[in-house]
């Protein structure tokens, strides 16, 4: 499946700098930010999806409640390259909760997690999971642990779900479309993957049916080389 990113709107939008990106004919594009706000729509990303599971399938234990606000965690590497800071913007807007929104809940109890690995972008949803020692000492231990921290609760992730991959394909300038700031060069398209997978197989039952052919002729010499058996034909 396909996943589409992108801004249709340029009111509130937050800034990034993306300047430098190729776009197909790996010409470097002009210094404009693609985020930058006004009238002017876009950046979008065209991702792959891939590897989806979900909560019921994984028999996640995360429980968050219903109408949290995520804490985004972004891998080093999307500040590393270019491509990576516009994506980045883009989920900060898509997954983000706006400031003051009046629909935010306010708590925040998950962490949506995004690593760079593979050339892909993998995805994670963590419930925020908060533990009260059950001793004294425990506390204690918890608060020197933790200096300028009272709350002697320890905090941990549990994974929620659902899970999935994102490849990018391709960022345009424009909301769906537009000039291409950047293209993955080393994505390779699903119908290209199975119809490698079809012409190996094909290559295999080739390969049998050669197989086959060569274990007949060769039956067929060996019979042919075999001197006669003077008794073959003493019981008839």
């Amino acid at each position: 499946a396909y996943l589409w990113v992108g801004r249709t709107s340029g009111r509130g939008a937050g800034t990034v700098g993306a300047s430098g990106l190729g776009d197909d004919d790996g010409e470097d594009g002009d210094n404009t930010n693609p985020l930058a706000g006004g009238d002017s729509v876009g950046p979008s990303v065209k991702f792959h999806l891939s590897n989806v599971h979900t909560m019921d399938e994984l028999r996640l234990t995360g429980n968050c409640m219903k109408g949290s606000r995520p804490v985004l965690s972004f891998d080093s590497a999307f500040e590393e390259h270019d491509h990576l800071r516009v994506i980045k913007a883009l989920f900060v807007e898509v997954f983000g909760t706006p400031r003051g929104h009046p629909k935010s809940k306010p708590f925040v109890d998950r962490v949506m997690a995004f690593y760079w690995a593979d050339n892909k972008i993998w995805v994670r949803n963590y419930q925020i999971l908060l533990s009260a020692p059950e001793t004294a000492a425990e506390a204690s231990a918890n608060r020197r642990s933790s200096p300028g921290h009272d709350d002697p609760r320890t905090s941990s992730l549990v994974e929620v779900g659902p899970r999935f991959v994102l490849d990018p394909i391709r960022i345009f300038r424009g909301s769906f479309g537009g000039q291409t700031l950047y293209v993955n060069r080393n994505f390779v398209p699903p119908n290209e993957v199975r119809a490698a997978e079809k012409a190996r197989q094909g290559n295999a039952f080739e390969g049998r049916v050669d197989q086959k052919r060569r274990r007949e002729e060769r039956k067929a010499r060996v019979e042919e080389e075999m001197p006669e058996d003077p008794l073959a034909d003493v019981f008839e």
